[in-house]
């Protein structure tokens, strides 16, 4: 396996392969400044930025693999730049995967390109955060492997393409951690699988006969000072695909259930015009309102007492009066007295009318000037989610927060986020300016706000920003995007530890990303992954022909608890979430898994190695800490 990528992702990903799937992983790690000549297949020194996570990762490795065959190591290759011959020098013409996993959708692409064409058997898994983009480079670089393996069945042909963004998948995990009981939602190519946490009071009710227990959460789970890595006695954490046995053990914990799984049709909105569209109400404003409306009760009134008191037709009296109102009408000299005081009135209120029809158009102006500006938030909001950072992965949260119906206010220091866009078209409240300044906090109502997720790409910037927000509402929910490890759990806690009223959780998006990644670079389409408190559980798609594990076996059996569970069955030959395929979840425990099935598979990840055949069974055990 060979990981190429700038961040630490890449780290652990080559982490994730060796110490799960047993993998021989070669790590290249871009240096700027050296020559790719020079570097190329050379481990030597690990960059500044990564020599720490290279150091883990090296002493895992002779840990774990001490009288183990040599070859089962991590190599790392410092690199200025992947090409093809760095590529080769890395070994890809022998490679079984690669992963490119850069920051940069460019670097991904050009090297995505020379890697399939000097191994065209070869897995990809690419990180892209443009996902129109990545549907048709998948579709090109499968193509193009097809065209250079003509003699084999495109189905037997071990060259596929897969294309995941780490912000998409991180975005329901750090969606769900700022509002209780949120759904945790999987999302892939249309898509949608839905795990809800119930608390152990709900657990009595009568469940949807579609449902299975995914997860029983650990009993410290509703403390929110013990929750996600509580040390008190007796207390092991969450247990991942538990039988029925267990849970009925179990009364006192909470659950994390699968609950529905539907198509997800278009990302965009039905409405063409969506969120963005200009709300009737705020083109005018209140105080207008009543006047337009008064000046119309007045106009009424008159022409009412103009029919009643003339006999005319009730048209032709509201005809009349419209004119006197607009003064274009003849002067009621000769008219009846009660007419020449209708008139009179009429013109009083044309009069009024004048200032209101004025203001009215400057309103209207001015509120269709500032609709393509960003909103400020409202004086009387309250509840809602403070988001701090419009960067990939803010930028993803932030639209999945929307999807929720969850009242957002945006924090972002640059103008130009790649957020901004998205913040302004669905009309959500920003504030512009640095977290870490005075005020900032206070005009996006931190003091009334649910929650703070901080997910700004600067530790030192989340945890400022933290612990002002706790300076002033000290029981505020907090949600920390944090990279280094030692440095997130020395923060969670001392924050726990300091405020043992308020829920704090501490996300890495590269921990979430992981596991999607290593499962999609054994060959096998992952759908997703969802944490449970500070563990993994993955979603999988797998062919059910030659696995021993699967085939000729009832779903009952092939369930193993704490590894994995068969939770659907695939039907149609295309890729899940698109057109021609399709699901079935409610399968008979006595139905018996043919040759010719797919099963969707909740799984954790040792599980998923033991069904790839990368470990041997042996009894369950709890997955690793994400």
């Amino acid at each position: 396996m060979i990981v190429s990528g700038d961040d630490v992702l890449a780290h652990r990903l080559a982490g994730e392969l060796h110490d799960v799937y047993g993998e021989r992983v070669t790590l290249l790690v871009p240096v700027p400044g050296d020559s790719p000549h020079q570097s190329a297949g050379r481990p030597g020194r690990a960059s500044s930025l990564f020599g720490r996570v290279t150091a883990a990762v090296t002493r895992g490795t002779v840990g774990e693999q001490r009288g183990a065959p040599a070859a089962r190591s991590v190599r790392v290759v410092e690199t200025a730049e992947v090409d093809e011959t760095v590529l080769v020098d890395a070994g890809v013409e022998q490679a079984a995967a690669l992963a490119l996993v850069h920051d940069d959708d460019e670097t991904n692409i050009r090297a995505a390109l020379a890697a399939r064409r000097l191994n065209p058997r070869l897995r990809l898994v690419i990180r892209l955060y443009n996902r129109k983009l990545g549907q048709h480079l998948e579709t090109l670089l499968d193509q193009a492997a097809a065209v250079a393996e003509p003699c084999l069945d495109p189905k037997l042909l071990d060259a596929s393409t897969t294309v995941l963004s780490d912000a998409d998948t991180a975005a329901p995990a750090l969606a769900a951690t700022a509002v209780a009981g949120t759904s945790k939602v999987i999302q892939a190519g249309g898509l949608l699988l839905h795990a809800v946490e119930r608390s152990p009071a709900a657990r009595g009710e009568t469940a949807d006969p579609g449902l299975c227990t995914l997860a029983l959460l650990s009993a410290t789970t509703n403390d929110p000072a013990g929750c996600e890595g509580s040390e008190r006695s007796g207390d092991q954490g969450p247990l991942l695909l538990p039988d029925d046995p267990a849970v009925a053990a179990a009364p006192g914990r909470g659950t994390v259930a699968l609950e529905a799984i539907t198509y997800a049709g278009p990302t965009l909105p039905s409405n063409r015009f969506g969120a963005s569209a200009l709300p009737v109400a705020s083109l005018f404003s209140r105080r207008l309102r009543w006047s337009l409306g008064g000046v119309a009760a007045a106009v009424g009134a008159i022409a009412l007492a103009s029919w009643l008191t003339t006999g005319d037709h009730p048209l032709h009296a509201a005809y009349l009066t419209l004119l006197d109102i607009f003064a274009i009408g003849d002067p009621a000299v000769e008219e009846p007295t009660s007419r020449q005081v209708l008139q009179i009135l009429a013109g009083f209120v044309g009069l009024l009318l004048l200032p209101v029809l004025v203001a009215a158009l400057l309103e209207g102006l001015g509120t269709f000037r500032t609709a393509t500006s960003l909103r400020r938030p409202p004086r009387g909001l309250s509840g809602h989610v403070v988001l701090l950072g419009l960067g990939k992965v803010g930028t993803r949260v932030l639209a999945r927060l929307r999807r929720l119906n969850i009242p957002v206010v945006c924090v972002e220091s640059d103008p130009e986020a790649r957020g901004i866009a998205l913040a302004r078209r669905l009309r959500v409240p920003t504030v512009i300016g640095d977290v870490t300044e005075e005020g900032v906090l206070e005009a996006a109502r931190v003091h009334r706000a649910h929650a703070l997720l901080a997910l700004t790409s600067v530790d030192i910037t989340n945890l400022e920003a933290a612990l002002s927000a706790r300076s002033v509402k000290p029981d505020l929910r907090v949600a920390l995007r944090l990279y280094d490890d030692d440095f997130a759990t020395a923060v969670y806690r001392t924050l726990r530890a300091a405020h043992p009223d308020a829920l704090t959780r501490s996300r890495s998006v590269s921990h979430l990303a992981a596991p999607a990644f290593a499962g999609a670079m054994m060959g096998r389409q992952i759908l997703g992954a969802i944490p449970v408190e500070r563990r993994v559980l993955l979603f999988a798609a797998l062919e059910v022909a030659g696995n021993p594990l699967l085939e000729d076996r009832t779903v009952a059996e092939a369930f193993h608890p704490g590894a994995w569970r068969v939770i659907a069955l695939a039907t149609g030959s295309a890729p899940l979430g698109r057109p021609g395929a399709g699901l079935v979840w409610q399968l008979e425990p006595d139905r018996v898994l043919g040759a010719g099935d797919r099963v969707v598979l909740a799984t954790t990840r040792r599980g998923l190695a033991e069904l790839l055949g990368r470990h041997p069974r042996r009894p369950a055990t709890p997955d690793p800490a994400v």
